[in-house]
């Protein structure tokens, strides 16, 4: 009896930290990014509209002829604060203000997750929530933080595997979903599916 060949595993997001994560859990996906205009994507609240964000950049790659065959995983993440979704900052002024309103207070980092099956043609999707209680960090640090360009390129202007980490006190939920990626939730989305995780799992070298 022949072993079956592993499935192949698309990721559809640019972000380092994504493919990090999943590269630590023991799988080796492709990166195709969507292209997603993600600024013409609204929804109700800021778990829909991750959902909303994940969901389209996960389809628009699985359409392509090239990932046939393929699982395709889409992610997105928004700072929800106030009831209201942040993404990643416009600008520094921008990114300076965002923690002047988050220092002392708790926001919670919404992660909308999809996955495809191009083979079956089917997909499932869901939501992965994490409460994040941000320190006080000085104005000076905010503004040492902003110079750094850190903040311009990540959900809700910080993240927890870079410069900002000490500015968080602690977090109430999955901390690779603060990252970018709930592996939880994609084991049991790929589960779903009938994909057990760790059959993705790449041999480790002797």
């Amino acid at each position: 009896m022949t072993d079956q060949p592993r499935r192949r595993l698309v990721l559809a997001s640019q972000s380092p930290a994504r493919l990090g994560l999943l590269r630590q859990a023991g799988l080796d996906p492709e990166v195709i990014v969507s292209g997603v205009d993600e600024d013409a994507v609204t929804a109700p609240t800021p778990a829909e509209l991750a959902l909303a964000l994940a969901e389209a950049k996960a389809s628009v790659v699985a359409a392509r002829p090239e990932v046939a065959g393929a699982l395709v995983i889409g992610c997105d993440s928004v700072l929800e604060l106030d009831g209201v979704a942040y993404g990643k900052p416009a600008d520094a002024e921008e990114a300076t203000a965002r923690w002047k309103s988050m220092r002392g207070r708790a926001g919670i980092l919404q992660t909308g997750h999809c996955v495809w099956d191009t083979e079956a043609g089917r997909h499932t999707s869901g939501v992965a929530s994490t409460v994040v209680r941000f320190g006080e960090p000085t104005d000076a640090e905010i503004a040492a933080y902003v110079a750094s360009g850190e903040p311009l390129h990540v959900a809700g202007a910080f993240t927890l595997d870079g410069r900002s980490a000490p500015f968080v006190d602690g977090i109430d939920g999955d901390h690779g979903n603060v990252i970018g990626l709930s592996l939880p939730l994609v084991r049991r989305l790929l589960a779903e599916l009938g994909v057990g995780i760790t059959d993705l799992w790449t041999p480790r070298e002797k």
